[in-house]
Formats: structure tokens, C-alpha cells, sequence
């Protein structure tokens, strides 16, 4: 059998309709696998059923006939059977381990590809807690759907094949079988779909909640800082309590499900030896037969309880790709990204504010956050010379905006900085102090958002990883505003030298930072005023900004 290998390069084009035709998706994009799964789930079914009839010939043919070479063949052969059954078994769950393991992590692939086109629009449209709560418990569930495709249709053929067989030896019997089945379902019915409206509200709640913790998480320090921790702990709490409570509710329900589960195959088995034990008092079947009947009915508790427990996860798992279907529902921003960057061209934005190539300019606002966006081509309206920014081809890596909330990935120094030589990135963002500081220097491991070091060195960091990586455009939001005046200065000296020639955009009101742009855009009430730090001064709202600043 051939294995796959994950991560594709192409995972495929989900069906996002329903949940359904995911998951139907899922299992169609592995077709060669999840048909072996299929046959081996088949025949190691079927095997199961063939061990009662070898017992019912070993003992009519053998046993009761007193033919010693019938019945050492006929135990040769349960013996062959089991071990046929055993190699079937082996392989089936092989296979069926690799079908589940590509179905996670192919759902993997495709949620982090949306993501990633999403780029900026994530954050405004899902939660990191969200996205989390997918990843953590969703993935799991449904790649255990897919135990469907191969034990699953195994169950049904070996319930219709043991239905066949038991025609054979009596009719009553073979239609007890036949209608026992469908009476289990319509006893588990009503069970699973209560199960998944609970699990679904349920899902949804923990995903808001889950939410709500990475934000009270990322916000700590501030939280503490306003004295806020105590409120948010105790809505948090409550939150967590109502929570509590409808995983209990859910929990209630997958009892009944599992409870039922569990007994209605025995009820059942119980109903089946009583009947063939009646018709073998009466004659009507051997003993062997009956034997053979009640190997037949203890062997079909197996594709029955594979029966229920699919059942039991594909209600499971519709709920969990409900939630992945509605992370890809996401639509993501058309762009068409073939446009050539200008060349010596100015950017301007709607609101007056221009950037001239090759120069560091200032932006001076109290809501500069509009205009980043559109100068850094997250949101439309700005410029490029005559093209549209978000139409510039390999825009991102012409184009890059830093701020604060940059993710530090956890890993060696130098890795997270991402550059080859990164000494003089790291001396124009004053940050030589950390990398001496650290045991093995660049070699130092840091945390993810290197929450090993302090919220100025975070922020230096973040400043020399996007110097490093010398896009055309370098758009800077608030990049000293953790840091003591001394570095601050240290800070506009190198970012001044280090980009020197190269347009770059400082969204600041720190007076030490302004003095060395070369122009400053002070946007304030729908007008923009242009000039430099120190001609500025003479407007009273300027002023007064970047004073209170000081």
C-alpha cells in the first residue's frame, strides 16, 4: 500500500456548502485510501462472520458425527480464519490511522492557507481564541468521521451478510436481525440530534470563551496596570461557570447515548439466543446451528456498536465542521496584485497625507490608524504613483508595516530576526544591549512573542526584524514608545542612518523622533499640514499633541 505524505503542496479546494459535503470532501480527496480502508474494514467484518459458521460444521460435521478427521479439519480452518482475520485487522487499522491523520491535518492545511490569505482581515473577522478552539478539539473530531468510510461500510455489509446467512438456518430469526437494527436507530435517533444542537450551542459558547481568554491573556499587563484584573477575572468566571454547566448538559447526553449504545446490542443479543435456543428445543435447528446463531448475534454486536459510535461521531463531527466550514466561509479580500511597484513614486492617501520617495516622513495624528492601513495596503483609497497599493504585485514584501502587535515567533534570536547578517539592523534599533545580555547571544531561544523579555525589548526587536527586511516602503507605527528617552534618541539617530535614502514612514508624536524626519504630516480635523518638526510647532494643535507627548 502506498502511503501519502503531509503536508501537500496543494491540499485541495474544500467544499464549504455544509459540513456534509466537507467532510464527503475529505473523504473523496484521499479516494485511493479511503477505499482500502473500506476493503480492509470489509473483509475483516465479514471475516468475523465466518468463524461461527466453521464452529457449526466442526460440531454437526465432527463433534456429532464422531468423524475425528472432520472435526481436526474444521479447526484447522477457525484456526486459518483467525489468523486471516488478525492480518485483515492489522492492516485495516493501518489504513484507517493514515485516512484519520490525513483528514486532519489536510483540514489543517486548508484552515492555515485561509488564514494566511486573509492576512490582515483575520483579526477583524475571527478571534485568535476561536481559531485556537478549531484547531485544538475540531480537527480531532472530524478526522474521526472518517472512520466512517472504512469500519463503517465494513459494519454494513457484515450486518447484511450476516442477515443472508441466518435466512439459511431459520427465516424468524434472520428477520429479527434484519428489523433489530433499524429499531436501534430509531431509539438513538432522537439522542443524536439532541446531542448535536447541545454540542453545537456548546462549541460555540467555549469558542467566544476561549476568545475572550487569549484577549484578557494579551492584555494583562494593561489589565493590572487599570486595575482591571479583578472584573474581567470575575466575568470570566461567571462565563466559565455557564459554561461548566452546558458541558454537563452535553455530557448528560452522551451518557444516555453511550448507555444506550452499550446495551441495546447485549438486549438484542439477548432476544436472538433466546429465539434460537426455543427453535433448537423444537427441532427446528441443529445444535450446531444454534451454536453458530449465537456466534453469528455476538459477533454482530461488533459492526452494530461500530454502527453507533459512527453515528455518534459523524453527529460530532458535523458540528466540529460546521465551525471549520464557517472559518473558510471567510471571504477573502479580491486583489488582483499584478500591478509593477512605481518607481521613485510618491504614495498618497485620501486624506491628503503624501509620502515622498526616498525621504523619512513623519505622520502626526490622533487616529493614524486609517490611514496606515491604506498606505500599507491593508484596506483601498491609497496610491502607489498612479496604481492602486493593494494592486502592487508582491506587495508584501515591498510594503511592510510595523507595529506593536507584530507576532515574535519562538526560536533562536537570530531566526526570529530573519536576517542574514542582522548586527546593523540591531545597532540602529538599540537593541546590541539584549543580544549581550542573552547566554548565547543570537543562539539565545526566546519565547513565542518572546514573552522572556521585556515589553521595551519586544519592541526593539520587532523594530530590528523590520529593518532587516528592507522592503521599498517601511511604514513604522509608534516603534519607541516602550522605551527610555536615552534609547528613544539612540533609536531616531539609527533608524534615520540605517534607511537613509529609502522611504520610510514614522506614525509618531515623540519630538525626538520628529526632529529627524524629513518631512512631518500633521492630519488633524480633516486638513493636512506639511513641514518640518520645528515649523510645525507654530500650530497650536500640533503643538499641543506632541508637547503632551513630551
Amino acid at each position: 500500500m502506498g502511503e501519502r505524505r503531509v503536508p501537500y503542496a496543494d491540499p485541495g479546494r474544500p467544499d464549504i456548502r455544509g459540513p456534509g459535503r466537507f467532510l464527503w470532501w475529505l473523504a473523496i480527496a484521499q479516494w485511493r485510501q479511503s477505499a482500502q480502508g473500506t476493503l480492509w474494514g470489509t473483509l475483516w467484518m465479514c471475516g468475523l462472520i465466518l468463524p461461527p459458521y466453521l464452529v457449526q460444521r466442526a460440531i454437526d460435521d465432527g463433534l456429532r458425527a464422531g468423524d475425528r478427521s472432520a472435526l481436526l479439519g474444521w479447526t484447522a480452518a477457525i484456526a486459518a480464519a483467525g489468523l486471516f482475520d488478525a492480518a485483515v485487522a492489522w492492516m485495516r487499522h493501518r489504513t484507517m490511522t493514515l485516512v484519520r491523520g490525513d483528514a486532519m491535518y489536510r483540514t489543517v492545511q486548508v484552515v492555515v492557507r485561509h488564514v494566511v490569505r486573509l492576512g490582515a482581515e483575520f483579526p477583524r473577522r475571527l478571534s485568535a481564541g476561536e481559531l485556537a478552539s478549531v484547531q485544538a478539539t475540531d480537527m480531532q473530531r472530524i478526522s474521526w468521521v472518517m472512520t466512517s468510510t472504512g469500519p463503517g461500510v465494513g459494519a454494513v455489509v457484515a450486518y447484511a451478510l450476516t442477515a443472508v446467512v441466518l435466512f439459511d438456518v431459520s427465516w424468524l430469526l434472520a428477520v429479527v436481525v434484519l428489523l433489530g437494527v433499524p429499531v436501534m436507530a430509531v431509539t438513538l435517533g432522537p439522542l443524536l440530534r439532541g446531542l448535536r444542537g447541545r454540542e453545537s450551542g456548546y462549541r460555540e459558547r467555549q469558542g467566544a470563551l476561549t476568545a475572550r481568554t487569549a484577549d484578557i491573556v494579551a492584555g494583562l499587563r494593561v489589565l493590572c496596570g487599570i486595575g482591571g484584573k479583578d472584573v474581567f477575572a470575575r466575568r470570566y468566571h461567571a462565563d466559565s461557570a455557564a459554561l461548566c454547566a452546558d458541558g454537563y448538559r452535553v455530557g448528560a447526553i452522551t451518557s444516555w447515548v453511550q448507555a444506550v449504545g452499550a446495551c441495546l446490542p447485549v438486549v438484542f443479543l439477548a432476544a436472538v439466543t433466546w429465539i434460537a435456543a426455543r427453535l433448537t428445543a423444537a427441532g427446528t435447528i441443529t445444535v450446531g446451528e444454534m451454536v453458530a446463531v449465537y456466534g453469528y448475534v455476538a459477533v454482530l454486536v461488533v459492526p452494530v456498536s461500530f454502527l453507533i459510535e459512527g453515528a455518534d461521531d459523524i453527529s460530532r463531527g458535523l458540528v466540529s465542521a460546521e465551525r471549520v466550514v464557517a472559518v473558510l466561509s471567510v471571504p477573502v479580500p479580491e486583489r488582483e496584485n499584478t500591478a509593477p511597484a512605481p518607481v521613485c513614486a510618491p504614495l498618497t492617501d485620501p486624506s491628503g497625507v503624501r509620502v515622498e520617495p526616498g525621504m523619512l516622513t513623519a505622520l502626526v495624528s490622533t487616529d493614524p490608524t486609517p490611514v496606515v492601513e491604506r498606505l500599507g495596503g491593508y484596506a483601498p483609497g491609497a496610491c502607489w504613483g498612479n496604481v492602486p497599493v493593494p494592486d502592487v504585485a508582491d506587495l508584501r514584501a515591498r510594503v511592510v508595516v510595523s507595529d506593536d502587535s507584530a507576532y515574535l515567533f519562538p526560536g533562536p534570536l537570530r531566526a526570529v530576526l530573519g536576517g542574514d547578517e542582522p548586527t546593523a539592523a540591531i545597532r540602529a534599533a538599540a537593541a546590541e544591549d539584549i543580544v549581550e545580555a542573552l547566554p548565547e547571544g543570537l543562539d539565545t531561544v526566546v519565547e513565542t512573542q518572546a514573552r522572556n523579555l521585556s515589553g521595551g525589548q519586544r519592541q526593539r526587536l520587532r523594530l530590528a526584524r523590520a529593518l532587516l527586511a528592507d522592503p521599498d516602503v517601511l511604514i513604522l507605527v509608534e516603534p519607541a514608545s516602550a522605551v527610555d528617552a536615552h534609547t528613544e534618541a539612540a533609536i531616531a539617530d539609527g533608524v534615520a542612518d540605517y534607511r537613509k535614502g529609502r522611504t520610510t514612514v514614522l506614525v509618531t508624536t515623540s519630538p525626538l523622533l520628529l526632529q529627524k524626519a524629513d518631512r512631518v504630516c500633521f492630519a488633524h480635523d480633516g486638513r493636512v499640514v506639511e513641514g518640518t518638526h520645528a515649523e510645525l510647532l507654530a500650530d497650536a494643535d500640533y503643538r499641543a499633541l506632541v508637547e503632551r507627548e513630551a
